[in-house]
């Protein structure tokens, strides 16, 4: 998908009831630490999901736990269906998140929410998401998917290189200090003037015209 010109955002959604509910306990319950560790890798998948310079859109319906939780919270948008609901619920199985939920959750949330949900198991409502900002929008399940589609349709739209350094710049904030995310994204505005997509943008508009993007 990465390397795939025609595909400008991605839409990650689950079946039934559940986007996600995490790993197979059955799996699990046996596994050394040598084998999470160095055999299996356990969540190194979402690492790589994290990082794709595409734009990541989850749409959740239904359960969004553990695992599947740690999914949304790695995606770039995440719109939900009112009877979404959100968890980590680890503790309650003896260990904790690994697939960077203890660090992503405190980003979306805020320390305490963050905390009460790690450390109680308790799950997080469609609506309580949407308040805390972990969820962007709520709407009706049988329309969530096609309206993720069209948030997807909406951001492919525009220049794929601008794209892909927007979201690099919003990520900084995640880890980077204020002023280093700062200076981070003011080079990137820079570069943005080294684009044929910019002289195309600005000249769209003062012709009153639609742009027509080259992507580079």
């Amino acid at each position: 998908m990465e390397t795939d010109r025609s595909i400008g955002a991605v839409v990650i959604a689950g079946t039934g009831k559940a986007f996600g509910t995490g790993a197979d306990i059955n799996e699990l319950v046996g596994r050394s630490m040598y084998e999470s560790a160095f055999q299996k890798r356990s969540g190194s998948w979402i690492d790589t999901v994290y990082k794709m310079r595409k734009p990541l859109i989850a749409s959740v319906q239904g359960y969004a736990l553990g695992g599947g939780c740690e999914l949304a919270l790695a995606c770039d948008i995440v719109l939900a269906s009112p009877d979404a609901q959100f968890g980590l619920p680890e503790i309650q199985l003896g260990t904790i998140p690994g697939f960077g939920g203890t660090q992503r959750l405190i980003r979306a949330v805020g320390k305490s929410k963050a905390m009460e949900m790690i450390l109680t198991g308790r799950r997080m409502t469609a609506e309580e998401a949407e308040s805390a900002g972990l969820v962007a929008r709520i709407m009706p399940a049988a329309s969530l998917l096609e309206e993720a589609i069209t948030v997807a349709s909406v951001i492919a739209s525009h220049s794929s290189p601008v794209l892909e350094l927007a979201k690099q710049c919003v990520n900084q904030a995640y880890e980077a200090p204020l002023s280093a995310g700062i200076a981070f994204e003011r080079n990137a505005f820079y570069s943005t003037f080294a684009l044929e997509d910019q002289k195309e943008g600005m000249a769209a508009f003062l012709d009153k015209r639609q742009p027509h993007w080259r992507h580079k």
